[in-house]
């Protein structure tokens, strides 16, 4: 299990949705807002970036590194994050709803990040009016977030169920029960690296505790399937694997020049040899720091200039290169 991550969504009482809201009104909530969340959370200071006026590497940086949504990145008028020092607490400000609530751990920590995002909402609405129906709960622009508005979701790494072609299984498995199974960056997006968000679909008429427990041991089932499907790999395929590890390898520390996809993909075999014991010398935390780092805003950063698809492959190739040297395969 990579993380974990809990969502809530709300809208400030008395203003219109945001398809409807003028960016005076838009700015408005953003005032509101960004005075509740004024100083410290939990003793963490917190950051106010105006994603308006923000140079769209910065917003493609703050995407990967999964603070805010590729809708808060790519929209248009007044909007804005807040995120708490740290980056485990972030709220998003005129995305789909007036508010977009999440706290992240890393591994399976679902009621943590519960405890935490509902303490956050606490804050804000102590001092912020929201809209909130006695028997419909928090109103929301998307029907599918009406009731607790609440989006549980853990981030899984299944490489052996995608390789084994199990994972549509998982997909129509998670469909029949109102899960939903998505790539890395959530709604629309691709599987890169082999990464899976599982998240409940509907919020109305269960309580936090209920959906985070329907989660939990979805995610715990899934979790030893993959586990199963990687013990069948190496016990059946234990030469193919190999390969498929060396040749990854091979690229990584090769390639003169490289996509990110590519690289997403490879790596993922590389973290996937690890768990296998097929690779020596290199651990699982350094691999997940390069599915970070190689990412096109965060290579952008490391290198400190904005590049061109062609030169980011080109630095994406010799990054990789230095930072894998020391490694060998077992």
């Amino acid at each position: 299990m990579i993380s974990s991550r809990v969502r809530l969504a709300r809208n400030v009482a008395g203003f219109p949705f945001i398809a409807r809201a003028s960016g005076d009104v838009r700015s408005q909530v953003i005032q509101q807002v960004q005075s509740a969340l004024r100083g410290t959370f939990q003793g963490r200071q917190m950051r106010h970036v105006n994603v308006e006026t923000l140079a769209m590497l910065d917003s493609q940086f703050l995407m990967e590194r999964q603070l805010i949504s590729r809708e808060l990145a790519r929209g248009d008028g007044p909007r804005a994050v807040v995120i708490s020092e740290g980056e485990r607490h972030s709220v998003m400000i005129n995305e789909e709803d007036h508010l977009r609530l999440q706290v992240l751990h890393s591994g399976l920590a679902l009621e943590e990040c519960w405890r935490e995002c509902d303490a956050l909402d606490d804050l804000i609405e102590s001092q912020v009016p929201v809209a909130f129906h006695p028997k419909l709960g928090y109103l929301t622009a998307c029907p599918t977030n009406v009731g607790t508005g609440i989006r549980v979701s853990v981030m899984l790494h299944l490489p052996a169920l995608r390789l084994t072609k199990d994972i549509q299984k998982v997909h129509q498995a998670a469909q029949k029960i109102s899960l939903a199974v998505r790539g890395l960056y959530g709604e629309g997006s691709q599987a890169l690296g082999d990464f899976f968000q599982i998240s409940n679909q509907v919020t109305l008429g269960k309580s936090e505790a209920d959906l985070i427990g329907e989660v939990q041991e979805v995610v715990q089932r899934i979790v030893e399937w993959e586990r199963r499907n990687r013990e069948f790999l190496l016990t059946k395929n234990k030469s193919q694997m190999d390969d498929q590890v060396a040749r990854a390898y091979g690229t990584l520390t090769s390639a003169r020049s490289i996509s990110s996809e590519e690289t997403m993909h490879l790596l993922s075999s590389l973290r996937m040899g690890i768990r296998l014991g097929l690779i020596e010398n290199l651990d699982a935390g350094t691999v997940n720091e390069l599915f970070i780092h190689t990412q096109p805003a965060h290579l952008q950063k490391l290198q400190g200039e904005t590049l061109e698809t062609e030169k980011r492959n080109l630095a994406r190739a010799t990054y990789l290169r230095r930072r894998l040297n020391l490694t060998s395969l077992g």
